[in-house]
């Protein structure tokens, strides 16, 4: 279970649950009845679920009465509940080194960082190349890594660290996964990169040293 959603209040969870359970959507009284709770409990659910975009308001129901809303998981809301890549990603890069060796899998890593990172230039790239990767460790927020900048150790551009590993399952039994983040940083920025921390290696985070080419 995602972090956010254990955030949210049990009955919430209970809440979204049978609406992924659901994918056509519940309405108040469907709910109520799955739930156990009142009318207005489910709506005061509903109501905040709605606001923060985990609910979004699915079709009209045709009933005896009147027609009943029903409510549905928003995107945001399903990408709440966990999905697992790594066995995959462990199949996949198992595969590579074992087929076509070490060197090969390192040459793959590099080329897939380049090609991250060269789709990231329009946003990283800046007037000077502090402020690039000042832009970069921001970007690499949004694809899950908890990154910020701190003054470098020759004091002309700052350090990238990383205080968690995206790949860090992947990059404990094959450390040629590393060589993703390297060409990735190196193509955003248009800059030479020095892997000098990793928490693979018995580091307190991933640290990322830039220097000018040349």
């Amino acid at each position: 279970m995602s972090n956010m959603l254990e955030a949210l209040g049990q009955r919430q969870q209970q809440l979204l649950h049978c609406l992924l359970d659901n994918p056509d959507g519940l309405t108040v009284d469907e709910l109520t009845h799955s739930l156990g709770i009142t009318h207005t409990a489910v709506r005061q659910h509903l109501t905040g679920l709605e606001r923060d975009d985990f609910v979004a308001r699915g079709s009209v129901r045709p009933t005896g009465r009147r027609p009943e809303q029903a409510f549905v998981l928003s995107t945001r809301g399903r990408e709440l509940f966990p999905r697992r890549y790594n066995w995959l990603g462990d199949l996949l890069v198992e595969s590579l080194r074992g087929s076509e060796g070490s060197t090969a899998l390192t040459q793959r890593m590099r080329e897939l960082g380049t090609r991250v990172g060269q789709q990231m230039r329009d946003t990283t790239t800046a007037d000077k190349p502090a402020a690039t990767i000042a832009a970069l460790a921001e970007a690499m927020q949004t694809i899950g890594y908890e990154s910020g900048t701190e003054p470098g150790s020759d004091k002309t551009l700052p350090d990238i660290t990383a205080h968690n590993c995206v790949f860090h399952h992947l990059a404990a039994k094959y450390p040629e996964v590393c060589h993703f983040d390297l060409a990735m940083m190196a193509a955003a920025t248009g800059t030479e990169v020095q892997h000098a921390e990793c928490m693979v290696r018995g580091g307190q985070v991933c640290r990322f040293h830039f220097r000018k080419p040349g």
